[in-house]
């Protein structure tokens, strides 16, 4: 679609801008949603927040899979939790009061990041397993699926019967419901959700679109272009998300909205395995979209750590770990 490499570049850019304001918006329906549905904030933040919010890395991971670049592909999808974790330590350095993950921790956070860890085993499982394929579908595909889709059901009953609570402290900021949110209307919550969605879905294309250009005109492989540029912009949403929410205070929504956004999101990949017509894209992946992969998995058990440990002060030690792995990742996806 775009053949000039500035012009791909202005597209990515514009479409940061339209997903940063989106996701400020978002933060405020979705949190209004929780507290008229008595969901709790945690899973809306991981199911509504986190689904609507990822929409934009949904469509262009599929736009790079149709495309043939299954390296793009899986490197948008799997670097997008890798960036969005490192919000999480952002959002942390803004909260000055305490450490965010003391302040929001929750075991349905907890779980989440469990069950993204085993997600992302999978896809690499199946990148370094035999190439199998069903109809062109490599069967790790359908098991995403099913073990997001019961992650989500181990993650609701441990809010309704949790048999493990983060002990209270001072600290502690309790998910409770605002009551002006009351005499808000559902059907108009509901109407802004659905609107904002299609936006950031026209968005993702374009910036999907962009990204394969920016591929062919600078030289970089697709994974590289997926993993550090179009998986940055397209996770914008998520980085203004948990900042407002920290702002109004809705911080397990705020958290939530990262971890389970990142389970989401690997979902990407079995859409890019239907979308992709070369086979399994597993097997397409490349030594970089692989490397991708294994550093969201020591990310997100760093978040894991830091979410049981509990520091009260600063950004604590996963935040610093978390920051320095991503930045010696970011270097040494460039040099392979």
């Amino acid at each position: 679609m775009f053949d000039s490499l500035p012009v791909a570049v202005a597209v990515l850019v514009l479409g940061g801008l339209v997903l940063l304001t989106a996701g400020v918006k978002f933060t405020k329906v979705v949190d209004e949603l929780a507290d008229r549905l008595g969901i709790g904030e945690a899973i809306a933040g991981a199911v509504l927040l986190g689904a609507a919010t990822s929409m934009p890395g949904l469509i262009t991971t599929i736009t790079g899979a149709a495309a043939g670049d299954a390296g793009f592909a899986i490197g948008n999808a799997l670097g997008g939790i890798a960036a969005q974790t490192t919000f999480l330590v952002i959002a942390d350095l803004i909260y000055r009061r305490t450490n965010l993950e003391h302040a929001a921790a929750s075991l349905p956070n907890i779980l989440q990041a469990a069950v993204l860890i085993t997600l992302v085993g999978i896809v690499l499982v199946a990148a370094t397993g035999p190439d199998v394929a069903v109809l062109g579908v490599n069967p790790a595909s359908i098991a995403l699926v099913v073990v997001y889709v019961y992650g989500l059901g181990l993650a609701r009953r441990a809010r309704a019967d949790p048999m493990w609570n983060p002990e209270t402290t001072d600290d502690t900021v309790e998910d409770e419901p605002d009551p002006s949110n009351e005499a808000a209307s559902l059907t108009s919550m509901w109407v802004w959700f659905a609107s904002l969605g299609a936006v950031v879905a026209v968005v993702g294309y374009a910036i999907g679109q962009s990204g394969l250009a920016i591929a062919r005109e600078s030289g970089l492989s697709g994974s590289v272009v997926g993993a550090l540029f179009t998986s940055v912009v397209t996770s914008l949403p998520e980085l203004v998300t948990v900042l407002t929410a920290v702002r109004i205070g809705a911080l397990t929504l705020g958290v939530s909205n990262i971890v389970g956004g990142n389970t989401f999101d690997v979902l990407f990949v079995a859409a890019a395995d239907v979308a992709y017509r070369g086979g399994s894209v597993y097997a397409a992946a490349d030594a970089q979209s692989l490397f991708v992969a294994a550093l969201t998995v020591v990310l997100t058990a760093m978040l894991i750590a830091g979410l049981l440990t509990r520091e009260q002060r600063g950004i604590g030690f996963e935040g610093v770990a978390i920051l320095g792995t991503y930045a010696v990742g970011v270097t040494a996806l460039v040099a392979i």
